[in-house]
């Protein structure tokens, strides 16, 4: 959904703006251009300036929210591997998007280390910790990019606690891309 059509927003609705992350509301009756539409939240431009709405307000753009994404459920009474966890982690990951550029965070090259442990004396139960960076050191939305993170690893069954850490050592650039992030933005 980011034609060249411009949306009247339907309601008032809490949006970012990018990149400083400051909470504004948009009003009803403002027109809006979705700019992207990836990991079930929206970029839109309304005067000029970028906000990001979440996907639980899609209904104010006139979108129907999209529904949980939820991956294939274990068979019951079958423990996931710690290799399993680790690959619905990463995919997991995949589906945060930085609301500038319409590329994955994983894809970005901004997620720099993962570590996936037991949590001791809890059976199946798993501590999730997450170093990751931002595309400027200044950027505003890294609280919001590592909420987002923090909610999409706790939806995981078997995931019961996650640390999401910005750091800015090594600081990123566009090396760190991936092949498919290059091609995408067609760097390559």
């Amino acid at each position: 959904m980011h034609d060249s059509e411009p949306v009247t927003l339907k309601r008032d609705v809490q949006a970012s703006v990018v990149p400083v992350g400051t909470m504004v509301t948009l009003q009803a009756g403002e027109q809006a251009q979705v700019t992207q539409s990836l990991g079930g939240s929206y970029t839109v431009v309304v005067n000029g300036n970028m906000f990001r709405i979440d996907g639980k307000d899609a209904d104010a753009l006139g979108v129907e929210a999209a529904a949980k994404r939820a991956g294939p459920a274990p068979a019951a009474g079958s423990p996931k591997s710690k290799e399993q966890l680790e690959k619905e982690v990463w995919d997991q990951m995949r589906t945060c998007y930085d609301p500038e550029i319409p590329v994955n965070i994983v894809d970005l090259g901004l997620v720099y280390d993962c570590q996936i442990e037991p949590i001791a004396g809890a059976q199946d139960s798993y501590r999730v910790g997450v170093k990751m960076t931002l595309t400027a050191p200044g950027c505003g939305m890294g609280p919001m990019l590592q909420q987002d993170v923090q909610n999409k690893l706790l939806s995981i069954e078997g995931v019961d606690d996650v640390n999401v850490e910005l750091v800015w050592e090594p600081q990123w650039n566009q090396g760190m891309l991936s092949e498919a992030a290059k091609l995408q933005l067609g760097l390559m």
